[in-house]
Formats: structure tokens, sequence, C-alpha cells
């Protein structure tokens, strides 16, 4: 397997020096038959790399399930009695398997690229031509510094060192290629963005493709973010799902500059406007992808996520630097090209709207940038590393947050070019007075998990923050109601049917404005299970529980029926068994655990989850006393679950967005309906 691997990561370069190098020789000669034949070699070169790294991440997925341990990333990664489907996540649990798979996800890209270029030749040709440069990029490394085929030295090892606990979940089995697909994908755009401005592209319609790859790949980075999130929930046993680690932080990056790129490219499409901007953005997405995969690879940022520290962190050095001046180069050369066709003539207009929205954007992901180096800049400049926790981020991210909520909501109220103030006021006059009465509601109203607000906002910012946001989400919610409504009903009024397949005909009518106010209703819904956050709650059995001891957290006991051990073949794992009780009544029994994988001699947590539209009672086993008998860690987490709730919508607007609009019915007028009929009821 490893001398078929090698060899088809060896044929997979040769192959993308080619299509880089013949390709881009064959752009300087349009229109000569001899260079234009030698370009579709160059486009079919690039098509067969795919098959050749197809060949090389079977060769190594073959090799894990076969346990050969010969080969070093196999015995790093996998033991004999791991199960399959960790074996089969072998591929991208480990620095050199995860740079094939980047490679692998990267020519499927442009496999598909290739396949498609009668859309346009000559772009697709130039956006060919840099996805090749970055392959290149990427085989270099599988083949040249971080090789997954190389032999382990020394005497044959029976068994593995196996997989990190920490990616024994099932999530984590689909939660990497998501993540994956997501990075990868912003070099699409990227390509044929830098395509574009090279050749001085006329018109728009690199703009309109760019605008469906980007959806695609955001949906697949946000889908890779939030199962992250809900891994880390599940698995690391801390209670949370986001702590802004800079792992973390890699991935949110890329996705904030590609979400600001997604409402400003309206702009460009309606308006001719922010042609500089978009191109800058498309550009910030695929670069800070590659940032984000520097910090994981490199070493040079503490991460529970990262890899450990290699020589390969100089490799993407380099070629971030290649990359930016290779774009600021044409960047400068061609900007005269990118000029906009109108200016903005009012701050009371949609294009301010997603002006402000995309400043907004760019600033958060300029804050998650500062903390997330900050420590390497203080060492620098200071000699002494100074991190920056989640306070620092809160400070800047949620009032951010809470600003974007309301031009979320203002936003589908304003007309383009200029909004009268009478028409804002009456398109929002009902859903400020609806917000204002849910946050009265909010503030009067105790709910289990903490009681009213009441005078609280005022004394803890936190507080405050969760009103806030609780209350806009309203507003939000209102606003997007409002669209639907109000379209259905002048379907409705000249159609005859129902308000409810009015709003559906709505929808299919114009798929991307309504899926992305569905998109936006599942950030809401995504915000109100983050706002619970303020109401958390723990408590710990430090001193450890007996059979039957008690202890209580919200309205909840915890009975401890027993504790017992057990001992498989991939791990050893102590659990407690835990009766929960609520209002003098049984509701449920948690059994959390903690695990000892053998084959890495490490510890892990599984913690026990019981899950309601309400709240999560989350139980954690910390250990043992002095007595071998279990402590037992409790968090009460509100609303929670209304955060991968609100994903899915996330999902299935995004996915709507996608989908063609329905055509418009033609409407036939009653006189020629009438003429038309009259046969009919003449036979009869």
């Amino acid at each position: 397997m490893a001398q078929i691997g090698s060899f088809a990561l060896l044929l997979a370069l040769a192959l993308s020096v080619y299509s880089f190098g013949v390709g881009i020789v064959a752009l300087f000669f349009p229109g000569d038959p001899l260079w234009e034949r030698l370009g579709e070699t160059a486009r079919r070169a690039g098509v067969v790399v795919f098959g050749f790294v197809v060949l090389a991440s079977i060769a190594l997925v073959v090799a894990a399930f076969r346990d050969d341990f010969t080969i070093a990333y196999i015995f790093h990664h996998s033991n004999r009695d791991l199960p399959a489907p960790y074996k089969f996540a072998t591929l991208w649990s480990g620095q050199e398997g995860s740079i094939l798979f980047w490679a692998l996800l990267l020519s499927g890209y442009g496999f598909i690229l290739r396949l498609r270029y009668k859309t346009d030749p000559r772009l697709f040709a130039y956006a060919s031509v840099v996805l090749a440069g970055v392959q290149i990029f990427f085989l270099a490394l599988v083949n040249f510094a971080a090789n997954p085929f190389g032999l382990l030295e020394g005497p044959l090892r029976v068994d593995g060192s196996g997989l990190n606990p920490l990616l024994q979940y099932p999530e984590m089995v689909i939660h990497p290629p998501m993540l994956y697909l997501g990075y990868v994908g912003t070099t699409v755009p990227f390509a044929f963005a830098l395509g574009a401005l090279i050749m001085k592209y006329p018109g728009d319609k690199w703009i309109h493709i760019t605008r469906r790859w980007t959806m695609v790949t955001w949906g697949l980075l946000t889908c890779g973010i939030f199962l992250g999130a809900h891994w880390a929930y599940s698995v690391l046993g801390w209670g949370g799902y986001w702590g802004w680690d800079p792992v973390e932080n890699a991935s949110l990056m890329p996705w904030l500059f590609g979400t600001a790129f997604l409402h400003s490219v309206m702009m460009q499409e309606k308006r001719g406007m922010l042609k500089v901007w978009n191109m800058w953005l498309v550009f910030g997405s695929f670069w800070l992808a590659i940032w984000g995969t520097f910090l994981t690879r490199s070493g040079i940022i503490a991460s529970v996520h990262a890899f450990a520290q290699s020589s390969i962190g100089s490799w993407f050095a380099y070629f971030l630097a290649i990359i930016f001046a290779v774009f600021i180069f044409f960047y400068i050369k061609n900007k005269d090209h990118l000029r906009s066709e109108h200016k903005l003539e009012s701050l009371i207009s949609r294009e301010s709207s997603f002006l402000f929205n995309n400043l907004l954007f760019v600033l958060l992901c300029f804050t998650v940038a500062w903390g997330t180096w900050f420590p390497k800049i203080s060492e620098l400049v200071q000699g002494n590393k100074v991190t920056v926790g989640a306070p620092f981020y809160n400070r800047v991210a949620i009032p951010v947050a809470l600003l974007l909520l309301i031009l979320t909501a203002v936003g589908p109220l304003l007309a383009w070019r200029k909004t009268s103030f009478e028409s804002l006021k009456r398109n929002f006059l009902w859903p400020t007075v609806g917000a204002v009465i849910v946050a009265v509601i909010l503030m009067v109203t105790p709910p289990s998990w903490g009681g009213p607000f009441g005078l609280r906002p005022w004394i803890d910012i936190s507080y405050f923050y969760s009103l806030m946001a609780l209350s806009l989400c309203a507003l939000v919610t209102l606003t997007i109601a409002s669209e639907f409504y109000r379209g259905g009903k002048v379907i409705s009024g000249h159609s005859g049917q129902g308000m409810f397949a009015s709003m559906v005909q709505l929808t299919h009518r114009n798929t991307r404005r309504y899926g992305g106010y569905i998109v936006h209703f599942g950030a809401v819904v995504v915000i109100l299970g983050f706002a619970g956050s303020a109401f958390n709650q723990d408590k710990e059995s430090s001193n450890g529980l007996a059979y039957g001891d008690k202890m209580t957290i919200g309205s909840y006991e915890l009975v401890c029926r027993s504790f017992t051990q057990d001992d498989g073949p991939n791990y050893a794992s102590e659990w407690a068994i835990m009766d929960i009780y609520q209002h003098g009544k049984k509701v449920d029994t948690l059994t959390p655990q903690r695990l000892f994988y053998k084959a890495s001699q490490q510890a892990s947590t599984k913690p026990s989850i019981r899950s309601t539209f309400q709240e999560d009672l989350y139980l954690v086993y910390e250990g043992q006393n002095e007595k071998g008998q279990p402590i037992i860690k409790a968090h009460l987490n509100p609303l929670v679950i209304w955060i991968w709730i609100g994903v899915w919508i996330i999902l299935a607007g995004t996915a709507l967005a996608l989908v063609p609009n329905a055509p418009a019915p033609v409407r036939v007028p009653a006189r020629r309906l009438v003429e038309q009929a009259t046969p009919l009821a003449t036979g009869d």
C-alpha cells in the first residue's frame, strides 16, 4: 500500500505541475489552435489528478484496516481494536493524513470545476490554472514534507499507538470532513475571483458563479463549525460548546469573511457597487482558511485541537506570503477595472445596511484575529506570553452580534437607494411593539432556571446582554414573519389560494431571498440558545457520592444509585448511575463515564446529558475520592438545544437559496379564458 500511495501522489504532483505550467502558457495565446489543444490537455491533466489522489487515499485507508503498522502514520493513529468507523477516520486524524485529505477534497473540487468548463471556457481556464497552483502546494507537502506513507523505522510493532481518545466519538467521523469541505471550498471562489481580476473579466458573470460556490462552502463550513461545537460540548466535559480556542477561531474567521461576502455581493449584482470590497472578501476568506490551517499545523499557538509542532509551518508561511504577493500585484495592476457604477445615496437604504453589516463582520474578524495572535505578539514584544480569554472576545463579539441582529431586522424593510421615513415607520412599527412586549414579559415572568430578569439587567451586564438578545430575536422573527405575510397576502389576493400555500409559492418564486430569510431565522434561533448561557449553573460533589447520596441543582435532585467499572478491548471504563428527579418525580437516569484507552494510555470523559427544549442537565464523571466513590460535576445549561435546532434551520435555508426559482405563472386575460371555454360549452 505504501508504494502504491506514494507513486500515486508523485503522479498527481507531476500532472498538477503540467496542468499549471501548460495551462498558464496557453492563456497567453488565445485563439491559437495549437495552444488551445495544449490548454485542453492541461485541463484534462487536472481532471486526472483527482483519480490519483483518490487512489492514494484508498491506499491509506486500506492500510489502516489491514493494521499495516510498517507505515508510521498508521502506527501512530490506529490500533487493532479500533472500531471500523474510526479506522476510516484515520485518513484525517493526523498531520500527514489530513494534508492528504485536503489534497483529496481540493482535487475533487477541481474535478467538478474542470468538468463544467463549457459554462465560460476562458474564465474557467483561468480558475483552473489558479486551482492547479494551489494543488501543487498541497501535493508537494504530502510528497516531501508530510508523507503519510513513510515507513516506520526499527522492529515491526505488534499494535499501534491508537487514535487520540478525543477523536473517538461518532461526530468526529463527519465533523472534520465538513470543516475541510468548507475550508478547501474557499479555494474555488478565490480561483474565479483572481482569474477574473487577471483577465479583467467584463460584466458580473463571475460574481454569480462565485456566489453559488461560496454559498455551498459557507454552508459546509457552518455545518463543520457547529459539529465541532457539539463535539466539544459532548466530549470535552467542561460543560460548554465554545471557548474561543485558537483552532475554533481559525475556523470562525473565514466564515465571517464569507458571510460578509454573501451579503455585500447583492450590492454588486443590484447596483454595481463594492466591487473592490467583494474581491478582497473573497481573497480574505481563502487566505484566512490557509492561515487557520497554518495555526493548526505549525504549533505556533497552543490549542487542545492543534496538531503537534512540525516543520510544515514554514511551508504554509511561505505559501501565505506568495498568495498575498500575487493577489496584491494583480489588484494594483487591474484595480481600475473594479470601479463602482453607483455611489451610496442615503444612509437609510438597503445599501447602507449591507455596508454596516460588512463592517461589523470585518471588525469581529479583526478582534478574533487579534485575540488569537496576542499571546505570540506579547511573547515577541515583552518576552512573556500573555493569553486572553473569553471575556476579551465577549467584550466585542456580543455587542457586535446585537448590532448585527438590529441590521438583520431593519435590512429587509429598507428599499434600494433610499427609504422614506414613513415607509420605515409603517413597516417597522409592529415588529418593534412586539419586541418591546417580549422584553417586558421576560422581565416579569420567572423562568425555572433563574427567576425573572427584574432589575438584574442594570446590575449584571451578562443579564442585560441576554435580555437584549432575546428581545432582538423577537424583533427579527417578527420582521421576517411580516415579509412572508405581506408577500403571501399579495399572492393570495391574486390567486385566491390560502395564506400558507401563497407563502410557499412566494418562496418558490424567489428562493434566494426567502431562503436567506430562513437562514436569518436560523441565526436567531442559534442566538436564542446562546442567550441562555447567562443563566448557567454548576455544582460539584467534591467529597464523592456513596450509594443513595443526593445532590441538587436547579429544580433537579440527583441520586447516586450505583457506580461500577468495565473492561473492553479498546478501553476500560468507570461510571456512575444517577437517577434524576424533578419536582419529586423521576424523569431520567444518566450515566456519566470516564474512559481509559489502552493503546494510547490516555484518559477521556464521556458526559451524560439530558436535553429538553428548556435546558440541559449535563453530568461529568470527574474521578474518584480516596474511598473509590465517584466525584460528579453537574451543569445546568438553559436553552442549549436551540443552538443545534437553529443550525438545521440555517442549513435548510442555505439549501433552499441554492434551488433555482420556479417560473412565475403566466396570467391569461379573463377575455381569452372565456373565448377558450366557449367551444367547450357549445359542445356540451
